[in-house]
């Protein structure tokens, strides 16, 4: 299958997703579901990839910018501009696109070999819409939340190394952190992890909804959704960072 049938396949089947639920009853209770599977469960691993990810910036950050003729301060700038901008957005999409996509795809994946999908059609039921919409509305409602935790617990990395080490005083890092400091910075932010939260979530379902053959295929349909929403995740980056920050 070229790349035209596949773009053809995908808009297809999110027309079919994107579509009224036959039960709202059903629809909110695998949409809470989904939002403790795709949203708290996922809450540990970003807190503490982000924590050493601060700390690690700030680490490095000040050892590259130690420098009579640089002011200290800059060491907390460059920290919460990279956890802002980049790594809580694009960079933990990416993280969450190994965990989230993965388990999305090998999920509905299990489901399509073991016919439990054919099963639905067969009783009328729209099996796009009720499989796949609560998990891509779960995961974009939960990605903003996400996104918070993991600049809040990247700063507080970051100011864990002025804390415990002398490479730079809590004193300075604070200013640092707290200077030229815009808020459309964590807007930004959190409208390109929207768009990436649809991404993982729509390619994962999409590899998922349409394996074929047995655990093998589910397997490989797992891998290529993670390697796909990555690689468009890094287009998409580029093409809202253009366009957002223009």
């Amino acid at each position: 299958m070229n790349a035209i049938e596949r773009v053809g396949d995908y808009s297809r089947l999110m027309w079919k997703t994107f579509s009224k639920p036959d039960s709202w009853k059903m629809f909110g209770k695998q949409y809470v579901r989904e939002l403790h599977k795709q949203g708290i469960n996922s809450l540990p691993i970003v807190c503490i990839i982000s924590v050493f990810i601060g700390a690690v910036i700030c680490i490095q950050m000040r050892i590259n910018t130690e420098s009579p003729f640089l002011p200290s301060q800059l060491t907390g700038y460059a920290t919460r501009e990279t956890m802002i901008l980049e790594f809580s957005s694009a960079i933990l999409c990416l993280i969450l696109a190994g965990k989230v996509g993965s388990n999305i795809a090998s999920e509905i994946g299990t489901m399509r070999i073991t016919e439990q999908i054919d099963a639905l059609d067969i009783m009328g039921v729209n099996s796009a819409n009720y499989l796949i919409l609560p998990k891509i509305l779960a995961f974009v409602t939960m990605i903003p939340c996400l996104v918070t935790f993991s600049i809040t617990t990247g700063l507080l990395g970051g100011f864990g190394v002025a804390l415990f080490t002398e490479m730079i005083t809590p004193m300075e890092y604070e200013q640092g952190i707290q200077y030229s400091f815009l808020p459309y910075s964590i807007q930004y932010s959190i409208e390109k992890s929207l768009v990436f939260a649809f991404i993982v979530t729509s390619i994962a379902s999409y590899y998922g909804y349409t394996v074929k053959g047995g655990a093998r295929e589910v397997g490989k349909a797992s891998t290529n959704a993670v390697v796909n929403s990555s690689v468009i995740i890094l287009l998409f980056d580029v093409m809202l960072t253009k366009l957002l920050l223009s």
